[in-house]
C-alpha cells in the first residue's frame, strides 16, 4: 500500500457576471488522500492565481496511475522548500518503479536529511530520465553501468549439511 497517491485535480473560480467562463487550472498533486490533496489544491492555487476556496470549484478529481509500474525508472525532482534559515530551491534524482514511490522517497530523504516536512516541501516537477547521459547525480549513474554485479562476500563454502556438530568457519 502506497503512502502517496498521485492525483490530477481540474479547478477554476466561479462564474461571474463580468467574467461567465473563468479559466480552468489543473495540477498534479501528490498527497495521501482525496481530501488533503483538494486543499493543497487550493493552497497553491491561492498562491499563483488569487482565487480561493470560497470563490472557486473543483471541477474534477482523477487519479492518476503508472503506466508501466514493473519497469524500474529513474525520476528528476525539482522542488522548493522552506527551512529554518530560509527557502531553497533543489533537484534530486531517484530511482524507482513509480512516480508516487520517487515522490515518498523524496519525503523521506528531506525528512532525514533536512529535517524538512510534508508542509514545507513544494514539488515543482516531477520527470523521468530517459537517457542515460541526462542522469546527473553519481549516486543513480553507477547503478546505470553494464554488467553490473553484486557479490555475496560472506558465503558459506561448505559441503557438509546444514546440521553439523561444529560451528562452521567462515572468515576464510
Amino acid at each position: 500500500m502506497a503512502r502517496f497517491t498521485e492525483y490530477s485535480i481540474l479547478g477554476r473560480s466561479l462564474p461571474t457576471e463580468s467574467e461567465p467562463t473563468p479559466k480552468l487550472y489543473r495540477m498534479r498533486i501528490f498527497a495521501p488522500n482525496q481530501v488533503v490533496a483538494k486543499s493543497r489544491f487550493w493552497y497553491f492555487l491561492r498562491q499563483l492565481k488569487k482565487v480561493k476556496k470560497a470563490n472557486g470549484e473543483i471541477v474534477g478529481v482523477n487519479v492518476i496511475h503508472e503506466k508501466r509500474p514493473l519497469k524500474v525508472k529513474n525520476f528528476g525532482i525539482w522542488l522548493r522548500y522552506d527551512s529554518r534559515s530560509g527557502t531553497h530551491n533543489m533537484y534530486k534524482e531517484f530511482r524507482e518503479l513509480s512516480r508516487v514511490g520517487a515522490v515518498e522517497a523524496l519525503y523521506q530523504d528531506l525528512a532525514a536529511r533536512h529535517r524538512a516536512r510534508f508542509r514545507s516541501v513544494h514539488i515543482l516537477r516531477v520527470a523521468e530520465i530517459e537517457k542515460k547521459d541526462d542522469v546527473k547525480r553519481p549516486y543513480i549513474r553507477q547503478l546505470l553501468e553494464p554488467g553490473l554485479k553484486f557479490p555475496l562476500p560472506h558465503r558459506r563454502t561448505t559441503s557438509k549439511g546444514w546440521f553439523a556438530a561444529n560451528r562452521p568457519a567462515t572468515w576464510a
